[in-house]
């Protein structure tokens, strides 16, 4: 049961005999601790408890587990202070990505005064503004000039695409309407395990590949580089990404892009299987 009166405070570390000792010293300092060993109990936790205040270390095991906790914490309670733990001194590097997302971010060993103290200062000083996120779909969709100025870049130090000639224009011809089909993706997601969207401008593309005297890999190695090329985007847009939803989003990418792919290949050696082939949607088609 919640100490009434208390600032009651979550704390999430895999390392058990870490946790209980900060845990002991966050109490000395006055507070009411819960703790999680892992992120499904501090999701557990967060979804059924109000806390005024989330510690999260940033690996357990896994670099964005910390973040997915703090995303969660953000969505159940938005008002409440967050800090981020980090073993590894490099992360201040990408403080600005993580502070986005929480109140600070201490890089450990840090000492049980500093932490209390530290937390005292940002509960006394209320919740900062508010953080502003958006869906992958979002980010890609006003990055899509930015996504394939990059892939132009990536292709052209690219020999073996590079050995047919072309301007950038022709090249990157199919790449808006496979974004618009990527967002579409993202905002009207199928049920796991459901096969992709049928796209004929995928279908178009890769008989144009062909006419054109691409071989097979070539397809491939572009494809291989626009993915490269979108996961930088969200890379360069981490700060807005909802970490919640980023898992999620991301296997969507990664299998709408590999779908296209095989479309494209399908029409390049011109085998039909429209009897097994994906199942027919509407999609979005872009202004000529």
């Amino acid at each position: 049961m919640p100490e009434i009166g208390k600032t009651q405070l979550l704390l999430v570390d895999d390392d058990n005999d870490l946790r209980e000792v900060v845990a002991l010293m966050l109490e000395k300092g006055g507070f009411a601790v819960r703790t999680a060993g892992n992120v499904n109990d501090a999701l557990r936790l967060i979804s059924s408890e109000h806390f005024d205040v989330l510690v999260s270390d940033l690996h357990m095991p896994h670099d964005g587990d910390g973040l997915t906790v703090v995303s969660a914490m953000r969505h159940a309670n938005p008002a409440a202070v967050t800090i981020i733990l980090s073993a590894h001194p490099e992360m201040k590097a990408a403080a600005a990505a993580i502070l986005s997302h929480a109140d600070d971010i201490l890089v450990k060993p840090t000492s049980a005064g500093r932490l209390v103290s530290l937390i005292r200062d940002k509960v006394k000083a209320g919740p900062g503004p508010a953080r502003v996120t958006a869906s992958l779909a979002t980010i890609l969709e006003e990055g899509t000039l930015a996504t394939i100025s990059d892939w132009l870049v990536r292709v052209d130090n690219d020999r073996l695409v590079l050995s047919i000639a072309m301007d950038d224009g022709a090249r990157c011809a199919h790449l808006p309407q496979l974004f618009a089909d990527l967002v579409y993706r993202l905002r009207s997601p199928l049920p796991l395990g459901s096969r992709a969207l049928i796209s004929a401008a995928a279908a178009k593309h890769g008989l144009s590949r062909r006419k054109i005297g691409y071989t097979a890999a070539m397809m491939v190695e572009e494809s291989r580089m626009l993915q490269v090329s979108i996961f930088q985007t969200l890379q360069n847009n981490l700060h807005r990404v909802n970490f919640s939803l980023l898992l999620v989003g991301v296997m969507a990418i990664a299998d709408e892009v590999d779908s296209q792919l095989a479309q494209q290949m399908a029409a390049y050696v011109q085998e039909s299987e429209s009897d097994a082939g994906p199942i027919e949607a509407k999609r979005p088609e872009t202004a000529a």
